[in-house]
């Protein structure tokens, strides 16, 4: 376990013994603490032995984005934000 400093404009530096450099990850609120997962460069192939899929990839991202922006807009409605 880490302890991070978070500045003024919401960044964070995660230290070099975590191994994290030049990627992706998703973060996750969870109340008041956040869980971050790394994620790898090329997701489709590491999940291809244990996630198949019928899809392609570009079929499988349009369904991501879609399901995404549905949510986004679900979540902004219950907040009365639009």
């Amino acid at each position: 376990m880490s302890v991070v400093t978070v500045d003024e404009r919401g960044r964070m530096t995660i230290p070099k013994d975590l191994h994290v450099k030049s990627t992706k990850a998703i973060i996750i609120p969870a109340g008041s603490f956040f869980v971050t997962i790394p994620l790898p460069t090329k997701p489709h192939e590491k999940a291809g032995s244990w996630l198949p899929s019928k899809l392609e990839s570009k079929e499988l991202k349009a369904l991501a984005e879609k399901s995404a922006f549905e949510n986004a807009v679900k979540r902004a409605k219950r907040r009365k934000q639009i």
